[in-house]
């Protein structure tokens, strides 16, 4: 037999005396500013902010809704967590090898002087070099080294040419097809005879042969000589206008170690040594024409104030360049060309160097790379702002800048499943983040938990301009907690239900030109939320009426039971009975489950089915085997199903079935059964109930109908009114061993 105990109508809904609140509107209470029943999380929180020690990074765990992310930023605003030192990187190009960026990094506030004195830099040696060109003593050098090369070509070419007068020869210029050429020329009576001339002379015999023989031999032999003449003169052209350029190189260069040792003095960095150096060093580099408005920009990636606030960051869109930065495409006159350093741009990680970025887990692995990158980074210490896998695009060689050390501490807010799947995925995670912030969906149902529902529903109320409640309004919302909660002698802390609720019933109380928001208010968002989403449940209960859908709730029938189960329409939950059938004969095959024989069963579910086997041996220990066949389904399921809260009413069916002895539709049944026949607690218990009830008022009220629930789920009972005082509760505890 089994037994039972049925419960009064006091006892399947609590109810939230008003009149015990302590107050009459929330205009008395002080808004709450805390996370309340979060003890345990704010200590490993306020643990991970003030320790410094490596890997120290906190994984927030909890549903949403239970105030996490308020708590994090409330902590972080609170401790105020002070830094040692801050540091703003720059980037400037490497001289050596431009496509390697080289990274300078410098106390707060350096940066934007060391950028400043860059400009000037820059400046002088567009503008003021120029002008130092044109000094007169220069220019005087200039001359001189000039002069002096005169007089070199001077004495290489008068003795030649003297040498040429005295053999009637002469050099002249003339017009070719590759330009003007120096040739040597006979003198004929005192006159340089050209090419043209000379052949008229010839055709008209003025020359006689011997003449032109002898003309023709000191011709071709002056012409190599003038050759070598000419490549002497070039060779002393060209050092010469070496020995001027190396005169105006000098003189620059000096200009520019005097302005480059001037600024150095003004920074105690070996990096910027480096680089003024190499500045010096590079100067001449470049053949042609270089802007130094570019060449020696510094881009400033992040810039700070001296103030020791530590930053603190939340970084709502995690995608992968958000969180690394990127290098920005640059496009010339014919399309796109090689970035440079001003092209480098941070992100995230780099604005929280020194910090806290807080992140949602969800968010960031949903991000291609991002994951990736973020661990490489907290683990290494390392910022690389263009990983391996990002490439230029058009298929051209990208930079590589010079990796940023930084030092982030890493607040990462997820639910349980997130942080198994890392804890088992990713072998670097346990050791990164070593801090667990476990929150708590529920706080205790005590004048304590009342006071802190009052206090945050004051927050809501002056964050969103709403009207003031008053405590009847107030107990509705607690008991909607409870509700939400199902939980004996506890309230949920999902408190972003409770204040969309609130929301919704200062809706209604404008709506009607109400001063307060009144407990009917609430009563009446509960009903318009719940209607909104249930329409999978009206459609059900239209299916039972016209008969589409069987279901007995009067009489008594063998092999059949009325079971219930759950369905979700987003944070909405309905319940809604289902009919279990048993059919027996002889046989082999045991128990067989029809659901999962068609696939339509889920593990837990499929679990339970076979724990009714157990059962059946602990109850029924008998010398030789059962020999019987027998299936059970749920009739007129056409979805999944899962779970294993009817498993007590599969097997009071089976039984009925074995013994031939009818069961009282009247009743339906939920819970789940071991093998020694304890039926445990289930979910969802309320909705069950409810749902059972709609489904026997659209049947029509007997008065000897009711649900039998476990005895574990007694106290989680809040009911909705209109069924606390019609509906027969049994609980039963613990099958007999004998039948």
């Amino acid at each position: 037999m089994i037994e039972h105990t049925k419960l009064e109508w006091q006892q399947v809904r609590w109810q939230c005396d008003a009149s015990k609140l302590g107050f009459k509107t929330t205009k008395e209470i002080k808004p709450m500013d805390v996370i309340v029943g979060q003890d345990d999380a704010l200590e490993a929180l306020q643990f991970a902010i003030e320790c410094q020690a490596y890997g120290q990074n906190v994984y927030v765990r909890g549903l949403s809704g239970t105030g996490r992310m308020s708590m994090v930023s409330k902590i972080l605003r609170d401790v105020k967590p002070k830094l040692k030192e801050k540091t703003e990187h720059c980037y400037v190009m490497n001289f050596a090898q431009p496509d390697r960026p080289k990274l300078i990094s410098l106390p707060a506030g350096k940066g934007v002087k060391f950028k400043n004195m860059m400009e000037k830099l820059s400046f002088f040696i567009s503008e003021d070099l120029k002008k130092s060109l044109e000094a007169d003593d220069l220019m005087q050098a200039k001359s001189k080294a000039e002069e002096q090369i005169q007089e070199k070509i001077l004495e290489i070419t008068d003795p030649f040419e003297k040498e040429l007068e005295e053999q009637s020869m002469a050099m002249i210029n003339v017009n070719t097809q590759q330009g003007q050429k120096t040739i040597v020329a006979p003198k004929i009576d005192g006159q340089v005879i050209d090419p043209n001339t000379w052949q008229q002379k010839v055709s008209a015999g003025e020359i006689s042969e011997e003449q032109q023989k002898k003309l023709m031999e000191l011709q071709q032999t002056y012409s190599k000589k003038l050759e070598e003449i000419g490549r002497k003169v070039n060779e002393v052209k060209e050092g010469g206008t070496a020995e001027v350029r190396v005169l105006y190189e000098d003189h620059v260069s000096n200009l520019v170690n005097q302005q480059v040792a001037q600024f150095a003095k003004q920074f105690k960095s070996k990096q910027i040594n480096e680089y003024l150096e190499s500045v010096d060093q590079y100067f001449y580099q470049k053949k042609q024409k270089f802007d130094p408005f570019e060449r020696y920009a510094v881009n400033l990636l992040l810039q700070h104030d001296e103030k020791k606030d530590c930053p603190v960051l939340v970084e709502r869109v995690p995608s992968l360049q958000n969180l690394l930065g990127s290098i920005e495409s640059k496009w010339g006159e014919n399309g796109p060309v090689l970035a440079d350093h001003m092209s480098i741009v941070g992100g995230s990680l780099l604005r929280a160097d020194g910090g806290f970025l807080v992140l949602d887990a969800r968010d960031v692995l949903a991000e291609p790379g991002a994951w990736k990158t973020l661990i490489r980074t907290i683990k290494n210490e390392l910022l690389e702002i263009v990983p391996a896998e990002m490439s230029w695009p058009f298929g051209q060689p990208s930079l590589k800048p010079e990796p940023i050390p930084v030092s982030i501490r890493v607040i990462l807010i997820g639910d349980s499943g997130i942080y198994y799947y890392l804890d088992n995925q990713d072998p670097d995670f346990p050791e990164l983040f070593k801090v667990l912030a476990d929150f708590d969906s529920v706080i205790s149902r005590d004048d304590e938990g009342f006071k802190n529902y009052a206090g945050i529903i004051a927050k809501i109320i002056r964050e969103d301009g709403l009207l003031q409640f008053d405590n009847e309004a107030v107990a509705k919302l607690i008991e909607h907690g409870a509700r939400i909660c199902s939980q004996h002698g506890k309230l949920t802390a999902k408190f972003s239900r409770v204040a969309d609720l609130a929301r919704e019933a200062n809706y209604l109380a404008d709506k009607v030109k109400g001063k307060l928001v009144k407990g009917e208010h609430v009563t009446q968002a509960i009903r318009r939320t719940k209607k909104r989403a249930g329409l999978s449940s009206r459609k059900f209960q239209e299916r039972l009426q016209d008969g589409t859908i069987n279901l007995d709730t009067e009489g008594f029938t063998v092999g059949q039971i009325n079971g219930l189960a759950v369905i979700h329409a987003g944070p909405i939950v309905y319940g809604f009975p289902s009919r279990i059938t048993t059919s027996i004969g002889p046989g082999r095959a045991g128990v067989i489950d029809i659901e999962g024989m068609a696939g339509k069963s889920g593990s837990i579910h499929t679990k339970g089915f076979h724990i009714l086997g157990g059962l059946l041996r602990y109850m029924l220990p008998v010398e030789h085997p059962l020999t019987f066949s027998a299936s059970i389904a749920f009739e007129q399921s056409y979805g999944g199903i899962d779970g294993d809260s009817a498993s007590g009413a599969e097997f009071c069916c089976l039984i009925s079935a074995l013994t031939d002895v009818p069961i009282n539709q009247g009743f339906s049944m939920t819970g789940a059964i071991d093998q020694h026949g304890r039926v445990q607690a289930i979910g969802g218990v309320n909705e069950k109930i409810e749902g059972f009830f709609d489904t026997c008022q659209y049947r029509g009220l007997t008065g000897n109908q009711g649900v039998i629930i476990p005895k574990a789920n007694a106290g989680e009972l809040m009911l909705k009114r209109r069924v606390k005082t019609s509906c027969l509760l049994f609980m039963p505890s613990l099958i007999s061993p004998k039948l």
